[in-house]
């Protein structure tokens, strides 16, 4: 029997189809947990919720009441929660000099006041029984990539929140763990991956020799979850080994595209 039969597991960021998050779930009711999807768009939880005999629980992670009737209505419902994931984010691709005030706060409201406001209210909910928490990150919280600096600095501040989490309220039993892909194949990069030369540009930065997918960030976050998990304040870095190396410039991606026909020079 697997470790996380008879869990519950609320999953954020799960209403695009076949998204990181919906992957994820299946993933997870695969392994026999209670899997409870959240996300702004009722028709899509609906049917992913029937699809795996989970539940579903409308959430807007850039609102703090949204979250907090999330978690009530989770602990209500299901009487516990065991595993929390959050797999939102906007992947936002901007120069640094043209980020507009008003995308900074959408930025920053979803990717790190709504983490935050999230694990204020798992510690509460997890006082007394423990559980594991996993933060979806971004290989891009260590290592730099153009015109994604509010992405970035969100991503890296919310990975600290997670090892302030960890530091403090371990002795509750709660482990909070972050994992950070790389580039991966998911709904939000499919314009961008109809790009041969892009994505051959990156392949070549990963020693493992490709780019990510959903399911390889799927079977960390089962680790993690799992109570032979003896990890917590950790960033696994599940993304075939581009940190060691770096991501490619902007440059370097353009030059690619236009080598290969893609786009005109410039």
């Amino acid at each position: 029997m697997s470790s996380l039969a008879g869990k519950v597991v609320s999953i954020v960021g799960a209403a695009g189809k076949d998204n990181m998050g919906q992957v994820i779930a299946r993933r997870f009711a695969q392994e026999g947990a209670k899997v409870i999807v959240s996300g702004r768009h009722e028709h899509p939880l609906r049917e992913l919720a029937e699809e795996i005999q989970g539940d579903w629980v409308l959430c807007d992670f850039s609102k703090k009441d949204s979250i907090d009737q999330m978690i009530d209505s989770i602990l209500d419902r299901h009487g516990r929660l065991d595993v929390a994931i959050n797999c939102t984010g906007w992947g936002l691709l901007i120069p640094m000099t043209e980020n507009t005030e008003e995308q900074l706060d959408r930025m920053v409201d979803l990717q790190f006041k709504g983490p935050f406001f999230w694990l204020q209210k798992l510690l509460a909910a997890m006082d007394s029984t423990g559980g594991s928490i996993i933060q979806i990150s971004s290989a891009t919280a260590t290592i730099m990539l153009d015109d994604h600096s509010a992405y970035m600095g969100t991503k890296a501040g919310t990975d600290h929140l997670i090892r302030c989490v960890a530091n403090q309220y371990g002795e509750k039993g709660i482990r909070a763990n972050s994992i950070s892909p790389g580039v991966t194949e998911t709904p939000m990069t499919a314009d961008a991956m109809q790009s041969q030369a892009l994505v051959e540009t990156f392949r070549k930065c990963y020693p493992l020799g490709r780019v990510g997918t959903s399911e390889d960030i799927a079977a960390a976050a089962v680790f993690l979850a799992s109570d032979e998990c003896f990890m917590t304040g950790q960033n696994l870095q599940v993304n075939g080994g581009l940190t060691l190396r770096r991501n490619p410039l902007g440059k370097e991606i353009q030059e690619a595209m236009v080598a290969a026909g893609e786009i005109p020079a410039p």
